[in-house]
């Protein structure tokens, strides 16, 4: 977090939900991302905390790192949909 750098699994057209479950795989890697100074995001600009399951298993894309990067990508994101 403190050089940069970003972990990216967008939605592609096969899993268009995203892969990532919410509860197992993104939440707990989000609250360590953001305690050590970083952002989490489901590239549209939801905070993957802030995100309400909908189903034991959901799935959401997944957007963490650097807090630059993270919007760098997001903004990316909005250009190429």
């Amino acid at each position: 977090m403190l050089k940069g750098g970003i972990y990216i699994y967008p939605q592609t057209k096969s899993y268009p939900e995203g892969k990532l479950r919410l509860t197992y795989e993104c939440n707990p890697i989000a609250f360590l991302a953001e305690q050590a100074g970083g952002m989490t995001t489901d590239g549209p600009g939801n905070r993957i905390l802030e995100i309400q399951p909908k189903s034991i298993h959901q799935r959401v894309p997944f957007f963490t790192g650097s807090i630059d990067m993270v919007k760098r990508a997001e903004k990316y994101m909005q250009i190429n949909m």
